[in-house]
């Protein structure tokens, strides 16, 4: 094995989103992926692939317990912001734009727009939106937070009916009965 290559356990967990794939270094979570059904690696490696030069992918769900436990207890509501480490690749503009999202109080929206003004560049509106397209650690980092400015549900890499789905359960839309 490369000296440059990059030891990234691997771990999936049951949600009420469905299944979600975890992936981390020895510095924190790496990766969250929504999980089809079939290989539950062939996605997470496109993005390896895509990330490290070299890596070597290993199961091993004790070590990625920490992050599984906090996404559990915040889909029981039991908390509302993490305190994980993470291991993010990004731009310095992606990371500036994550970084912006982790502001954004549990239960409340921005838009597109206000972000862009949050980081101090109005007019990088799409550049917001891809960023956000680009997060690795979805619901950690909470992309699911960023609306249309005319408040629409707009794009989201699970789809939107997680995006619904999280935004119900941070109390931002009205449960359905």
């Amino acid at each position: 094995m490369s000296p440059n290559t990059r030891i990234v356990t691997w771990s999936q967990m049951d949600s009420p989103v469905g299944l979600l794939t975890l992936a981390a270094t020895k510095d924190g979570l790496c990766h969250i992926l929504f999980s089809k059904s079939g290989e539950p690696t062939i996605g997470l490696k496109v993005w390896l692939n895509k990330t490290f030069r070299s890596f070597q992918l290993e199961k091993n769900d004790s070590e990625l317990l920490l992050y599984s436990e906090q996404l559990d207890r915040y889909f029981d509501q039991t908390i509302k912001e993490f305190d994980v480490p993470l291991d993010i690749y990004g731009t310095p503009f992606q990371k500036r734009v994550w970084k912006q999202l982790q502001s954004i109080p549990y239960g409340e929206v921005r838009s597109y727009k206000e972000v862009a003004e949050a980081i101090g560049i109005p007019k990088a509106v799409r550049a917001v939106g891809g960023a956000n397209n680009r997060n690795p650690v979805s619901i950690i980092i909470p992309c699911h937070r960023v609306i249309g400015s005319n408040g629409s549900l707009v794009g989201y890499g699970g789809g939107l009916f997680i995006k619904e789905f999280l935004l119900t359960l941070e109390g931002y839309l009205p449960h359905e009965d």
